[in-house]
């Protein structure tokens, strides 16, 4: 396993022209998702793997359309890791219902998009006494350099994100994996909810904008 250089990692904004290895990486870390397994039903292993890409493909560009932030880990130039959030107040779920919609249903199926998009309006629900959030709908690490801490680094980029926007309330994510449950927890993520799509059971977890209040 290559061993990465400390000092060369940078939390950044990803460009165009990062898209293609940002899908690549969210590709590799969901291909075993029990969630999306479940959702997009396909017979054939090749067939599900053309969805899941088509996915992917769908949602990197409906986050780039909508503004809404694609972060990446760079080791100097190469990226290695990548998160995409988006806030929860924004026009990116406008966006989502018609462009977004009419693309994967045309590459994934009409009730494979609906069952994802239930499974949105779901999740939306059950975190509206949190206002105006961010929720991270994907994060991964290049699997060949995992074990390094780089999943902590990309997390604490986006706590910056979250302290920098004053009407955020913090950040949600949904889980499927115990393992993904601890590594979250681990940075304050606490548990909202327990949500069930397709017999499939996730946690739905927040973390709470830390404020620091000082009297001078």
């Amino acid at each position: 396993m290559r061993v990465l250089q400390q000092d060369q990692l940078a939390v950044k904004y990803l460009l165009p022209e990062d898209t293609r290895v940002a899908a690549s990486l969210l590709y590799q870390a969901y291909h075993d998702d029990p969630i999306l397994r479940a959702m997009l039903m396909a017979k054939k292993e090749q067939d599900y793997e053309a969805k899941l890409r088509a996915l992917i493909r769908e949602e990197l560009v409906s986050f780039g359309q909508g503004q809404q932030p694609i972060v990446g880990l760079f080791e100097g130039s190469n990226l290695v890791a990548t998160a995409c959030v988006f806030e929860a107040q924004s026009n990116l779920q406008a966006s989502r219902y018609w462009h977004w919609r009419l693309r994967l249903m045309m590459s994934a199926g009409y009730l494979q998009t609906q069952q994802l998009i239930e499974k949105e309006d779901t999740i939306r629900l059950a975190l509206s006494e949190y206002g105006h959030y961010y929720f991270l709908a994907f994060i991964a690490v290049d699997p060949h350099i995992q074990g390094q801490g780089l999943g902590h680094y990309l997390l604490a980029g986006l706590d910056d994100l979250v302290v920098t926007n004053n009407a955020a309330s913090g950040m949600a994510v949904f889980v499927t994996k115990i393992e993904q449950k601890a590594f979250f927890a681990s940075h304050g993520y606490q548990s909202v909810k327990t949500l069930c799509f397709n017999k499939v059971n996730g946690e739905l977890m927040f973390k709470k904008k830390i404020t620091d209040i000082t009297e001078e």
